[in-house]
């Protein structure tokens, strides 16, 4: 067993050397992909063929071991597989095996068209009348069913009747079931499979069966509790809007004999329906008597309710024939946001020159038609930047082949799509919820299209089944969306919208009152946008599975593919296959070797990219809404979150609309900021990529350059122990490999997109995560990459330098280099000119030169500098040279800064300079020495790892350790960091990289108590001091002496401490109004049975689920520091907006042009400044009492005791100390 095992790991790494498959990488993994594959060598030695050889019988028992699966698993095949075996093929002659899935596949055909025919032919009946339990509703309903009506007008007066009879309020006993009962998790489940089923019937016209399903659900009076309100309601707005009254009574009787109480949505769907049929006006009056007997009134239905232009005329046609005098509410007053910090950014009078795009309104409208047609497209095609390969006989065929196959493919996914169709049609007839409404949201042509798409971006390794079905939902979710604004008029209306809206911001245009842009697309007029309730994960998966289930089914292709026309017997595609991914087993969807390999011979040089995965061709969108804004039509969450995760839209939607204005308005500012690509620098990138990478400069190198173990085979009589070892470095390989290949399609996606971008001009739209902190949405090519990213991006709009704009270039280039950061800006100028014919000659000879350059911490960025102060000192007025280059200016240690002020700690602000000083101080370079006077000591009582780690204790390896502190960073957590920094490093000996890590994060977290035990001491919790003297945050581990809550960091860990364990998830809302829920549950498993395999995925975002209180405790100090800055950075934003600045951020690090960079400084200092002058601690303390410190008599004493600590918690608020805020504005190093 061994020598197998060791012969299939081989081939994985075989397959992860040579295999091919392009993966896209996703946003939501740690690394893009787990990929590695490379061509395989066409000459290869007798001995790398023995290996090959190997690798292929372990490929193909692996294959035929996964066929004996997908077999079983066929539900509508007869055939039955007992065991495979290999037989020797005969020459020119078919084998037993063949012939055997040959029949197989015959039958499973016959059997799929029998079954096809029998549905087409026993179609149901679809049941419109309803079952009843109420015998007084029954009663009612029963006399509109005596006898055969003679006519439309008395079957409708005795509808009418019944109507009459429902709308009376029943007993309370009738309404014993409550429309907000708490549900258990696989309930809650269930209700929203249900949901989404009527929904998308509604979408799709399907509402007779709608209709069935509820009335045959509704019937089953154990199933009854699967129905909720929004369910009914869904089913009667389908048919209000249809005029079909007789059903609507059907459904509006189901829902009181369901015991549930009709809201505001029930009563606008019957009026809506008699408004749409000219109903009597007695029943009307009946309904609106009913209505407002409920705490309704008739103004609600049109102030309350988000209503298409056709519903509210059929609404208001009832209500003014029952009520004449009745007129339409007065349009609300623009609400006002009231935040002390805003009062500037929104005051009417006073200075403001919101700046202006450079382009004009020809320009911009052109490039908002260019983008439309992107996102109704709902693909992109980009030109890949890899290698192209030499057009040989055999490339020419494979695409040949290629081509071919893929017509046969999608002929066959069709076949399959319209059977699968059939078959849940005929299963939702007799009364469940299918996906067949879900596979009629997109045109069959669309859903094979997409399918073909995903097909293409298998990797060679496989993909888990359930980030494929993940993906799949997500797709038809997205693309269904759009395709609901395409069906309405509102791509015209967005169009005269947008037309309106770019004369506030183009170039050549004026408008009468210069405003922000939320405020003057808002007086444009209300833009109907249709409402769509998010799937939840379930669905999803479901969804997605299936039709991953159908490429499996339909995908084949011919045994040899040397030979396509000659070969009968076919083979699928992929194959259902499990593997272990951290000692879980999971299924995966394989790809057949030969199908891999064909894709890798063809080598189409296309990438296919989703809309939203692309930067935009035209200003976004602002944002108005947390459902509006960024993209024109494709749907983008105003707070990113994890699939299925709805917490944060629920509470943003509870807030008043004026309290999100200033979020709102912050993210459409930096999402207007235009964007190019510097064409020159991608040449460079470009030229380096296509030649095998560089990873001392961030180039991934290809897969080609991956190491291989030293032995590709077992030596004769291997001992246990060598075994082990070269498992060891099989392993080590496999890992590096994967790595590079994750590295190199992100780096492969970036550089395509950029060379796709290069010559014009791009914006990226933003968002936000749930405390706050910005992100633009693309997620391959954005300003918050790596270096190199960060590089290849311009300003669109230059502006000239100035006076002092050339020396903030040169400081800023200094500052890259991270070759003087403990000295003065005035020195670092100075050394800027004393270097300056080495950044002259990296400007000119990047690649031939001396390459001072690539020495620096950030080397690309550095060359774009060098670049710039090139051009700007040789033109003949560096004044007026106009400069597109972003200069930051980053916050010094930014978390510990927030503390400082919040505590108003003297020695700690002028630890992270918010003092003025004549030279910046710097908390990592003092911790790393520290570090190394502890390590001098273990080296000379020799210790190896000490000895090792001589000359490799730099700034760099402990900053981000240091700095992650303020975050509650476990010890496990610094180590990880550490590790990778010291694997950075091209010189330190790998092997040692464990055992260093631990042996550094143990000396930091020593050198931070030492530092502490020198100053006075927290009596609570341990603060080690800054090297200044200040109280630095805490690590974990530290001993916590009982005391007074004295540190800001311990009371909100202890407040959140004691707010989960009373059952509540942490909350709070930012100075800005940006309300804050943490979203850490404990874990509960989603499940989806069926089908090849049943998915089982575990989520700790059910709200359902009681709070995880390690993880709400340790998570509060960390995300309410980021709360703080992501306000500081938005305040920054918008009144740099009002002054005409472009403004863009990475968090604590903000750019501008170097023109402008003494301005943004200024504001940057006085919002700070701003903030922290505002009781910001004793506001969080009365919303959280007022939140979670009510008291009532029914709750347990345990219960009452959790209370009234929290109160007394809340109310110990940590003493400040007397730093003056106002010396913020006079420290140059704040942000520098």
């Amino acid at each position: 067993m061994s020598a197998l095992r060791w012969t299939r790991g081989a081939a994985g790494l075989g397959r992860a050397l040579s295999s091919s498959g392009r993966r896209r990488p996703t946003s939501e993994e740690g690394t893009l992909s787990s990929l590695c594959s490379s061509r395989r060598s066409s000459a290869a030695s007798p001995r790398e063929q023995d290996v090959q050889k190997e690798w292929g019988h372990a490929e193909l028992l692996e294959v035929l071991e996964a066929r004996v699966r997908q077999l079983r698993a066929e539900s509508m095949s007869e055939a039955t597989v007992k065991k495979v075996q290999m037989d020797q093929p005969p020459n020119g002659h078919s084998s037993r095996w063949a012939q055997k899935l040959e029949a197989e596949r015959q039958v499973k055909g016959k059997r799929q068209k029998e079954l096809l025919d029998q549905h087409q032919k026993h179609t149901l009946t679809l049941q419109m009348e309803p079952w009843i339990w109420s015998k007084k509703l029954a009663g009612c309903l029963q006399q509109s069913k005596k006898g055969a009506p003679k006519s439309l007008e008395e079957e409708e007066q005795l509808l009418t009747q019944a109507l009459k009879a429902a709308l009376q309020k029943l007993s309370s006993c009738t309404l014993a079931k409550s429309n907000a009962t708490a549900v258990e998790a696989n309930i809650l489940l269930l209700q929203q499979k249900f949901l989404a089923f009527f929904e998308c019937c509604a979408c799709t016209d399907n509402v007779p069966l709608a209709h069935h399903v509820l009335v045959t659900q509704h019937s089953k009076c154990d199933k009854q509790q699967l129905l909720t309100l929004d369910m009914y309601n869904t089913v009667m707005l389908s048919w209000a809007r249809k005029g079909s009254f007789k059903e609507l009574v059907y459904v509006f009787i189901m829902l009181k004999d369901a015991g549930l109480s009709p809201n505001l949505w029930s009563y606008a769907a019957a009026l809506q329906c008699m408004g749409r049929r000219d109903q009597d006006v007695h029943i009307i009056q009946r309904c609106l008597k009913q209505m407002m007997e409920e705490g309704f009134q008739p103004q609600q239905l049109f102030t309350d309710l988000v209503l298409t232009g056709e519903e509210r005329d059929a609404l208001l046609r009832a209500v003014v024939k029952a009520e004449p005098a009745f007129i339409l509410p007065p349009q609300a007053p623009e609400p006002v946001n009231t935040s002390i910090l805003l009062q500037e950014v929104y005051a009417k009078k006073g200075p403001k020159s919101y700046p202006k795009l450079h382009l004009p309104l020809e320009t911009l409208q052109d490039l908002f038609h260019q983008q439309l047609h992107v996102e109704l497209s709902a693909n992109v095609c980009v030109q890949s930047v890899e290698k192209a390969p030499v057009m040989t006989k055999e490339v020419i065929e494979a695409r040949k082949t290629l081509k071919t196959l893929q017509g046969q493919w999608e002929a066959e996914l069709l076949r399959v799509l319209q059977q699968t169709k059939a078959t849940m049609a005929h299963q939702a007839q007799e009364g469940q919820p299918t996906l067949y409404p879900f596979l009629c949201l997109l045109s069959e042509g669309e859903f094979v299209s997409m399918l073909m798409q995903v097909l293409r971006l298998l990797p060679a390794q496989g993909e888990p089944l359930l980030h494929l079905a993940h993906d799949l939902g997500l797709r038809v979710l997205n693309r269904h969306l759009v395709k609901q604004k395409q069906a309405t008029n509102h791509v015209q209306k967005l169009g005269q919208h947008y037309s309106q809206y770019l004369r506030l911001l183009a170039s050549d245009t004026q408008v009468e009152a210069p405003c922000l842009p939320r405020e003057y697309w808002e007086s444009l007029g209300p833009l109907e946008t249709p409402m769509q309730q998010p799937w939840s994960l379930t669905v999803l998966l479901h969804l997605g599975k299936q039709l991953a289930e159908m490429l499996v089914q339909a995908v084949q292709m011919p045994r040899n593919l040397s030979t396509p026309q000659a070969s009968r017997h076919l083979i699928p595609v992929l194959y259902h296959v499990y593997s272990f991914r951290s000692y879980r087993q999971i299924g995966i969807l394989k790809p057949h070797p030969a199908f891999s390999k064909l894709l890798e011979t063809a080598a189409e040089p296309t990438l296919i990219l989703e809309t939203t995965e692309v930067p935009m061709l035209c200003p976004p969108l602002p944002w108005t809404t947390p459902h509006t804004g960024a993209y024109l039509l494709s749907s983008t969450k105003l707070m990113r979150a994890t699939e299925g995760t709805t917490q944060h839209q629920h509470l943003l939607e509870r807030c008043a609309p004026a309290q999100l204005h200033g979020a709102l308005d912050a993210l459409t500012q930096l999402g207007n900021c235009a964007w190019r690509v510097n064409g020159r620098l991608l040449d460079l990138v470009l030229q380096i990529f296509r030649d095998k990478g560089c990873t001392r400069l961030g180039v991934p190198p290809p897969r080609s350059e991956a190491p291989q173990p030293a032995q590709l085979r077992l030596p004769p009589g291997a001992t246990p122990l060598h075994k082990a070892e070269l498992r060891k470095e099989l392993s080590r390989c496999l890992k590096i490999a994967r790595e590079m290949h994750s590295l190199r399609i992100e780096a492969l996606y970036r550089l395509s997109l950029a060379q796709h971008l290069r010559n014009r001009v791009f914006w990226l739209p933003h968002n936000m995560d749930f405390r706050g902190r910005t992100y633009p949405c693309p997620p391959y090519f954005n300003h918050l990459g790596s270096d190199l990213a960060r590089a290849l991006l311009e300003f669109a709009e230059g502006r000239p330098l100035g006076p002092r704009g050339l020396d903030w270039i040169k400081i800023h280039l200094v500052n890259l280099t991270g070759l003087r950061k403990r000295d003065s800006l005035r020195m670092r100028l100075r050394f800027a000119d004393e270097v300056m014919e080495e950044i002259l000659d990296s400007a000119d000879n990047p690649m031939t030169g001396r390459k001072w350059w690539m020495e620096a911490d950030e080397p690309w960025q550095t060359l774009a500098c060098c670049i710039e102060v090139a051009r700007a000192v040789r033109s003949p007025d560096a004044a007026a040279y106009v400069s597109h280059l972003p200069v930051h200016q980053d916050g010094s240690c930014n978390g510990l800064q927030h503390y400082a002020a919040l505590g108003r700690d003297s020695a700690g602000a002028a630890s992270v300079n918010l003092m003025p000083s004549d030279l910046p101080q710097d908390v990592y370079r003092e911790v790393a020495a520290q570090v190394e006077e502890l390590r001098q000591r273990d080296a000379k009582d020799g210790l190896q790892v000490a000895h090792v780690l001589k000359g490799f204790i730099t700034r760099k390896v402990v900053k981000q350790t240091v700095m992650t502190v303020v975050y509650g960073v476990t010890r496990y957590g610094g180590r990880l960091q550490i590790e990778k920094r010291l694997r950075e490093l091209s010189n330190f000996p790998q092997e040692f990289v464990w055992e260093a890590s631990h042996y550094l994060v143990r000396l930091v977290f020593k050198s931070l108590q030492e530092m502490f035990s020198s100053t006075r001491a927290i009596q609570v919790r341990p603060c080690p001091p800054s090297p200044m003297g200040g109280n630095y945050p805490p690590p974990r581990g530290l001993l916590i002496q009982p005391g007074v809550l004295s540190h800001p960091q311990h009371w909100l860990t202890e407040s959140a401490n004691l707010i989960s364990h009373s059952g509540w998830p942490v909350e709070w809302v930012t100075p800005l109004g940006i309300p804050v829920i943490q979203p850490y549950h404990r874990e509960a498993k989603v499940q989806v049975k069926g089908g090849i395999q049943s998915i089982t995925m575990t989520s700790s975002m059910d709200i359902t689920q009681k709070p995880n209180t390690l993880k709400q405790k340790n998570g509060f100090p960390p995300n309410f520091i980021h709360s703080l800055d992501s306000a500081h950075m938005m305040l920054t934003a918008l009144h740099c907006y009002r002054k005409g600045l472009t403004f863009v951020s990475v968090h604590d690090c903000f750019w501008t042009h170097a023109a402008d960079i003494p301005v943004m400084n200024e504001v940057c200092r006085e919002q700070f400044v701003r903030l922290h002058s505002q009781p910001i601690l004793e506001d969080l303390a009365k919303f959280l009492e007022k939140r979670f410190c009510s008291v009532s008599s029914s709750q347990k004493p345990s219960e009452l005791a959790l209370a009234t600590k929290l109160q007394k918690t809340l109310q110990s608020l940590p003493k400040t100390g007397t730093f003056d805020l106002s010396q913020v504005m006079k420290s140059t190093y704040f942000f520098s």
